[in-house]
């Protein structure tokens, strides 16, 4: 045997040491064979910002899991490991690391070359501080192939898709309603917005007619935006304004003149009937300018100030402005009432400052012709999303889908690719930098913005191997097998990679999607800075170890559904893996052998063939959850068979053949060995390091037991006759334990039982178990209708009733007697229970979690009470 356990697992003492020997081994590394079938998965890069968190440590636990298990299955696994740059993160990070540390120095006192050093310089020292921590929780991606979305190979594929698609007139530059952040100063994609429901207000405000005492009455929200109003809209039907339509109102405050006009957006139904029309900050409006001509006024500055437009609000904060010009109307007689509203307001996904919607010139994708083979392609089953329920959510985003806003106004990220001559004015789009105008030789600058981060994380699942070289990797790890992440970035990122994949690869870039859910905490909320709820999984592993972590992640856990974050969960894992390492030391401990093979069947006796059978089970239910990721059931079922039926069962039904000597020893250590072994294998994609280290320790063969085969299903082992058999003896011995549990009788006194049975072959074939587990002293079978003895307490179970002489297990008197005692106190306690509650004034003053322990201490003495009573009638 290679090495022998120490008393205590130490998750400290082991971790580290075998993911160096995993490393070491090259074990995580893919490469091109044409001889095995590949599955390839591309991790979700987290940001080169960010730390381990619990929703990192449940997804990327789900992926190791899963090419764990395809890499033992034999599978040419390929995890692709890697970062994103995380344009708007990365960027707030430096700069405000700059501000802090360097007295208010800025981006802009740098100059963008300068700046960007600095950013490299920032990646550079503290960009790999999350693949360390997924290291931590024992990845086995391939770090040999790991990737950042602004190398060079990602940078090169970038520009490729950027060119292709402006060539095909997919990508286009244009002036439009984008979502605008006033704190990152950046245009954001409808995506990037976050909504959630605020109390806010209806100001209802008189627009005179011109040349009349009339005036329309409108209803905003936003009344700070009617400095940009350039029109009122009323629907063609409605007999009310038809008079009105054409007609000039003077805007309140500001004195200009805008026309009524007719549309049928408007609701006339809802509230009065008339809608201001502000084309530079609504997309409604600014459709329904588009069809009228009006004039787009844009009344903010990029940082959310009223600008020039605005007359003597220039420079006030919007909301400051939105103070000043109710006051202002209600001065003039102009405000008609104010009433609260709840409405959706959008949030910048990055810093949840409230978004501006407004006209502004960008680059954009244009969506429908990339959405429909996207949408078709999962409509026929080419990419499927588990649970099937997502499937909706994507296909409403894809049915429904805007044109895709790329521009950001930042400095890391790709630029992008577009050149402008200073001379004749000419925009060339290029895949290498140019310096002159290709049309007239004049000056040419590149355009200041970079691309949305997004853009680049959707090229990830070919950009990764190699793209738009054509890569021998590109070729056979293309198109990779699942992905795994979560519901939330469905929109941004599953549905960009999903149609990136088929523009620009031909085909979809993963067969399945595997959604999970989100890691809440104990009370159900989402975990967050705010609420400082958060708990950091590195903590747990360090008090823990990762294996508890990941097997309390899995545990319970089903696709697409959230999950409750409890420390004690953690805790019972950690006993788990106690349970696991106690049960191998026993095992080592009585080791002769030194190899793990079965013997002949016939030499297996029936609590072996019993296991067995019971093992190729769990192997052939395992192995079906893990191919549905059905991950939670799978080791829900791993943790059943190994602590109830292999560690309480099994190893305590062979004790007794250690002390012999010949065939049923070697028997049993085989099958100790066995199943163990293989077991552990089942287990070592949910705790890969107790399991490689237990395995190391017992017979083996291979260097590790991450590259091991996975177990497969045995026929020849499945006996139904030994599980029934091994079954209704289990349940004997259950049923005496529990009598004698009841009655208090310790296990060092010894009791005759008598089994009453149709099938006495099988009961006979248990009489050593009842011997060794029921504390039997001697076993008599009877077949029905033989005599029995009398004054004895009797328990049913499947296929038998079991008969124990009363008084060989208690002295009857002196139990009786301890019996009444315990009835009496029981039966005080139960009387001050409800004298309590029956007393209005401790019901009422008391805390309502005082009154309810009451209640609960109730129902429990009421139920001890009435096992005493049936315990008193067994004895009289």
């Amino acid at each position: 045997m290679a090495k022998e356990l120490s008393k205590t697992y130490d998750p400290k003492a082991v971790e580290e040491k075998v993911y160096q020997e995993w490393i070491d081994g090259g074990y995580f590394h893919a490469e091109v064979d044409e001889t095995k079938k590949p599955f390839t998965v591309v991790i979700p890069p987290p940001n080169v910002t960010g730390q381990l968190h619990m929703g990192h440590a449940l997804d990327e636990t789900f992926q190791d899991i899963i090419i764990r298990t395809k890499r033992m299955q034999g599978y040419n696994a390929l995890w692709i490991p890697g970062t994103d740059h995380a344009g708007i993160a990365t960027q707030i990070k430096v700069e405000e690391d700059m501000r802090v540390n360097e007295n208010g120095l800025t981006r802009y006192d740098l100059g963008r070359e300068k700046f960007l050093e600095r950013v490299w310089a920032w990646k550079k020292k503290f960009g790999n501080r999350i693949i360390d921590q997924l290291k931590k929780i024992g990845c086995s991606c391939d770090w040999d192939r790991e990737r950042f979305t602004m190398d060079e190979g990602c940078s090169k594929a970038v520009r490729e898709v950027f060119v292709n698609l402006y060539e095909k007139g997919l990508i286009y530059q244009g002036t439009r309603i984008i979502n605008w952040c006033p704190s990152c100063k950046t245009a954001l994609s409808d995506a990037e917005v976050e909504y959630s429901e605020q109390e806010g207000h209806f100001w209802h405000i008189k627009y005179p007619i011109k040349d009349s005492d009339g005036y329309v009455e409108i209803a905003t929200t936003r009344p700070e935006t009617l400095l940009g109003d350039t029109a009122v809209a009323v629907n063609p039907d409605d007999e009310r304004y038809k008079d009105l339509v054409g007609k000039m109102l003077i805007l309140p405050l500001v004195g200009r003149e805008i026309p009524v006009i007719a549309d049928e957006y408007v609701d006339k139904e809802f509230g009065t009937g008339c809608v201001k029309i502000t084309p530079a900050h609504d997309p409604n409006d600014f459709e329904v300018g588009k069809r009228h001509g009006l004039e787009e006024i844009k009344v903010l500055n990029d940082d959310a100030t009223i600008n020039q437009y605005g007359g003597k609000y220039q420079g006030m904060d919007r909301y400051e402005a939105r103070k000043a010009i109710v006051e202002d109307l209600d001065r003039q007689g102009l405000l008609v009432k104010v009433e609260p509203h709840v409405h959706n307001v959008g949030g910048c996904y990055r810093c949840g400052t409230t978004v501006e919607p407004i006209t502004s010139k960008q680059w954009f994708v244009k969506m429908k012709p990339l959405a429909e083979p996207a949408a078709k392609a999962v409509e026929n089953g080419e990419t499927k999303f588990i649970p099937e329920r997502f499937t909706k959510t994507y296909m409403h985003w894809m049915e429904n889908v805007h044109d895709w806003c790329i521009s950001r106004q930042l400095w890391w990220g790709h630029r992008i690719p577009a050149f402008y001559c200073q001379d004749c004015g000419e925009t060339i789009v290029s895949k290498e930098d140019i310096e002159v105008c290709p049309k007239c030789g004049g000056k040419v600058k590149q355009d200041n913005d970079v691309l949305d981060t997004w853009f680049s994380s959707a090229l990830w699942p070919f950009s990764t191997l190699g793209w738009p070289d054509d890569t021998e990797e590109l070729k056979y790890f293309y198109p990779t097998s699942v992905l795994v992440t979560g519901y939330d970035i469905i929109f941004f990122w599953v549905a960009r990679m999903i149609f990136s994949g088929i523009e620009h690869m031909g085909q979809v870039p993963f067969k399945d999607v595997y959604i999970h859910g989100l890691v809440r905490d104990s009370q159900g909320r989402k975990m967050s800075k705010s609420l400082g709820n958060g708990i950091d999984p590195l903590e747990i592993i360090d008090e823990y170890g990762a294996d508890a972590l990941r097997f309390t992640l899995a545990t319970g856990n089903s696709p697409g559904n959230d999950m409750r974050f409890y420390t004690e969960r953690v805790e019972a894992s950690r006993n788990f893996a106690n349970k696991i390492w106690n049960a191998s030391r026993f095992v080592l401990m009585n080791l002769s052998i030194d190899k793990c093979e079965l013997p002949d069947r016939d030499k297996l006796e029936i609590s072996d063939r019993w296991i067995l059978s019971e093992y190729n089970d769990l192997v052939k239910e395992v192995t079906d959850n893990l191919d549905k990721y059905e991950l939670g059931i799978a080791v829900s079922k791993l943790y059943d068979f190994i602590w109830d039926k292999f560690c309480d069962w099994y190893i305590e039904l062979v004790k007794p053949r250690f002390f012999e000597e010949g065939e049923s020893n070697i028997t049993a250590q085989q099958v100790l060995v066995y199943v163990l072994s293989n077991t552990l294998k089942l287990l070592h994609p949910f705790m890969p390091f107790i399991t490689e280290e237990i395995w190391q320790a017992l017979p083996h063969e291979g260097k590790s037991i991450m590259i091991s085969s996975f177990p497969v299903y045995n026929s020849e082992y499945k006996d139904e006759n030994a599980e029934k058999e091994m079954q209704m003896i289990m349940d004997a011995i259950k049923g005496i334990r529990n009598i004698r549990n009841e009655m208090n009788v310790p296990p060092s006194k010894k009791a005759g039982i008598f089994i009453i049975t149709e099938e006495p072959e099988i009961f006979e074939n248990g009489i050593p178990f009842f011997k060794k587990l029921a504390y039997a002293s001697e076993v008599n079978v009877i077949k029905d209708g033989g005599s029995v003895p009398e004054n004895v307490v009797s328990v049913v179970v499947p296929g038998a009733e079991i008969l124990m002489p009363l008084d060989e297990l208690v002295d009857r008197a002196k139990e009786i007697e301890r019996l009444e005692k315990e009835k009496k106190h029981l039966e005080s306690e139960i009387k001050r229970v409800e004298g309590k509650l029956n007393n209005k004034g401790f019901t009422e003053k008391a805390p309502a979690a005082v009154v309810e322990e009451e209640r609960l201490k109730g129902e429990k003495y009421s139920e001890m009470l009435k096992t005493v009573i049936e315990s008193l009638e067994k004895l009289k």
